[in-house]
């Protein structure tokens, strides 16, 4: 539908995204980790870090050599794991995109706190949904969804450079794009059930990132973009200089 490029939003908080770059790296690595060891190796890495709702819920046990680490762990470790390059590209892109300003509105910490809270809730929206499946989970898309409704929720006015249909790039407001992938997110959870996307996973990291940057922004970080003022609106309200009143320097910028 839309692929995102840019967005001119500029830090004001934090000089660098350490933690969006950090977590961008770890999926990388664990992906070219994963991939170069063949499907053997991937399938297992899946079965083990991947979140799987029969085994959180007790209705299944995985054999012993397939854990790799603790049961609760899975609701993180599945979010590190991608199934081919697209679906990490895919994450990766909104991560880059949007991750950074939200890493801003929050603080490096805070954000590492929220960005696993959404990983998550998205594990646990999706068990809820199907606590008797048997698949891993697998995919930062909870944790990603969760930065898309934090965005829309902070800066729903910023202008977004996208590509519509993957072809036509156009420069749009993030509320038209963010506001309309999210109900996409929910139209496809009530129409299609059976697919291989967990849509179930992506309304948790909504619901939970649009709770949590609420709750978890710096002091003073506004909602809605409010602090967002018009060149124009700002030139009108100027004083003006007079024939009595000698203008300061620099006048009008």
């Amino acid at each position: 539908m839309f692929i995102p490029l840019h967005d001119a939003n500029s830090l004001t908080h934090i000089k660098r995204q350490y933690v969006t770059l950090t977590i961008i790296s770890i999926n990388v690595l664990v992906w070219l980790m994963t991939s170069l060891g063949g499907t053997d190796l991937a399938q297992a890495t899946a079965l083990g870090l991947g979140y799987i709702p029969s085994v959180a819920y007790d209705l299944a046990v995985l054999p012993p050599e397939l854990e790799l680490v603790p049961t609760p762990f899975t609701y993180v470790t599945y979010s590190f794991l991608h199934a081919d390059a697209l679906h990490l590209g895919g994450n990766m892109l909104f991560l880059w995109v949007f991750g950074d300003n939200i890493e801003d509105a929050l603080g490096h910490f805070r954000f590492l706190i929220f960005y696993l809270a959404c990983a998550i809730a998205g594990a646990a929206f999706h068990g809820m949904v199907v606590p008797d499946s048997q698949a891993p989970l697998i995919g930062a898309s909870g944790a990603v969804a969760g930065i898309v409704a934090a965005y829309l929720v902070l800066h729903p006015r910023v202008k977004v450079w996208v590509l519509a249909f993957a072809r036509i790039p156009l420069r749009v407001p993030a509320f038209f794009v963010l506001a309309l992938w999210i109900v996409y997110q929910f139209v496809m959870f009530a129409l299609d059930r059976e697919n291989q996307v967990s849509w179930a996973a992506h309304i948790g990291g909504i619901l939970a990132g649009a709770a949590l940057v609420v709750l978890m922004r710096r002091r003073g970080v506004p909602l809605f973009d409010r602090q967002i003022v018009k060149p124009e609106a700002a030139e009108l309200d100027a004083p003006r200089p007079t024939e009595n009143t000698r203008p300061p320097p620099h006048w009008g910028r």
